[in-house]
């Protein structure tokens, strides 16, 4: 059974998750959602930048699982910022998803009119068409300029976050603010420099698991959310086939001592300030 993670407001999000980042094909985002479902995944995270909000929605309605069980994530683009076309985007979301509700809308990145777009999202809060409400791709500095405008406070910052990436300034933040870590990249991208890592493969060998569900369950381990990406049926099975074992102490602080200070992928901070606000993605049908 999936672990959980409680949010700040006590609503619980499950600590394993199918995130659909490029999966531009509307059949095959339906069908990895529905694929995952069937597996026992319960979150799915989306975006507006990903363009498969409909495919998603069609996903979850046509899964036969209860939507109550089900925790949906979306994320508002930086070209929607501001308090007004937040407001707009959030509702052109919940139309696209058609699910009834969001159970964690992030911001997807730091620039813009940041401060207007959750005044917005806390208006949703209070709606009821949103449950939580969080950021992604914050560093400390954008969470320290957020959170003293914040009527409610970030919940979740989804950031790339992996053995050989963790987060060192970061981790401990989120940690005394009680926002919850959310990984993309998990697996740093399957790279195989991390999947080769002498610490991991004698993990793996200890436990009959494979390279990929050792660093999931570190994930898991480390109180972490994590979302992996894949469309094939038998990864995402075997993705969420990690809760039948645990790391011991020594494994834990073996892959803890991978940490290596270089993410895989960073934006320039002024070319993301440049380029984010300007292009709205159109979502696909």
């Amino acid at each position: 059974m999936v672990t959980s993670v409680a949010l700040s407001n006590g609503l619980r999000m499950p600590q394993l998750g199918l995130g659909v980042y490029l999966v531009t094909d509307i059949a095959v985002c339906e069908s990895s959602v529905l694929a995952a479902l069937a597996s026992g995944y319960r979150l799915i995270d989306t975006a507006t930048a990903y363009r498969n909000e409909r495919a998603v929605g069609r996903g979850i309605r046509s899964s036969g699982v209860p939507r109550e069980d089900i925790f949906l994530t979306t994320k508002l683009w930086p070209a929607d910022f501001g308090y007004d076309k937040a407001r707009a985007a959030i509702a052109a979301s919940l139309d696209r998803l058609d699910c009834g509700h969001i159970d964690l809308l992030l911001q997807h990145q730091p620039v813009g009119d940041v401060k207007g777009a959750w005044r917005a999202m806390e208006e949703a809060v209070d709606e009821g068409t949103v449950r939580a409400i969080g950021v992604s791709n914050f560093t400390v500095a954008d969470l320290e300029a957020l959170r003293p405008h914040a009527r409610i406070q970030p919940a979740v910052n989804q950031v790339e976050l992996h053995p050989h990436w963790q987060q060192p300034e970061l981790l401990p933040y989120l940690a005394a603010h009680d926002i919850v870590a959310e990984a993309w990249y998990p697996l740093g991208h399957g790279a195989k420099k991390l999947l080769s890592e002498p610490a991991i493969v004698a993990a793996s060998g200890a436990h009959r698991k494979t390279p990929v569900q050792v660093i999931l369950r570190w994930h898991v381990q480390r109180g972490f959310v994590a979302i992996p990406k894949s469309t094939n049926p038998a990864h995402i099975a075997a993705n969420i086939d990690i809760f039948d074992f645990e790391l011991t102490a020594a494994e834990m602080a073996a892959i803890d001592a991978l940490g290596k200070d270089r993410p895989m992928f960073r934006m320039p901070r002024w070319l993301m300030s440049a380029v984010m606000p300007l292009a709205r993605p159109r979502p696909l049908p």
